[in-house]
């Protein structure tokens, strides 16, 4: 679905999301969640975990997704969907690396200076649109 991928990168570009963020967000109405408590929780996620350029936010953002929506949310069973969730995230990160040769901050990250990045927004695209090809 264009949509979700247009409004994650508008997130980013016009709203000043950090890469986490903008992709988190495009999926709150989706899953009852409000944005602002996305966007609260997913702050630090950015550049690689706080800056750490560590795994790209926009993959962050991709996981946290791919949690909502395979999760079974029973705490009294924790390990109902657990298995399947990380099998899930091993595949959308397959996925990503194929796409753009890394799941780390450091080796996406090719440009220096101010937010938004070209390579940044091609991260938060590509995230955007193998959620939606997973039709989660």
């Amino acid at each position: 679905m264009e949509a979700n991928k247009d409004a994650a990168v508008e997130n980013f570009v016009k709203k000043g999301y950090n890469c986490c963020q903008a992709v988190a967000c495009t999926y709150c109405g989706k899953f009852g969640i409000k944005e602002e408590d996305i966007f609260r929780l997913t702050e630090g996620f950015g550049l690689g975990m706080g800056g750490l350029m560590d795994t790209c936010g926009a993959v962050t953002g991709m996981f946290l997704i791919i949690s909502l929506a395979n999760s079974a949310g029973d705490i009294k069973q924790p390990l109902l969907t657990k298995m399947d969730t990380y099998a899930k995230f091993r595949e959308a990160a397959k996925l990503f690396k194929e796409k753009k040769g890394s799941v780390y901050c450091r080796d996406l990250k090719t440009q220096n200076g101010r937010q938004p990045l070209p390579c940044c927004t091609q991260c938060v695209e590509t995230a955007a649109g193998l959620i939606d090809e997973m039709e989660l």
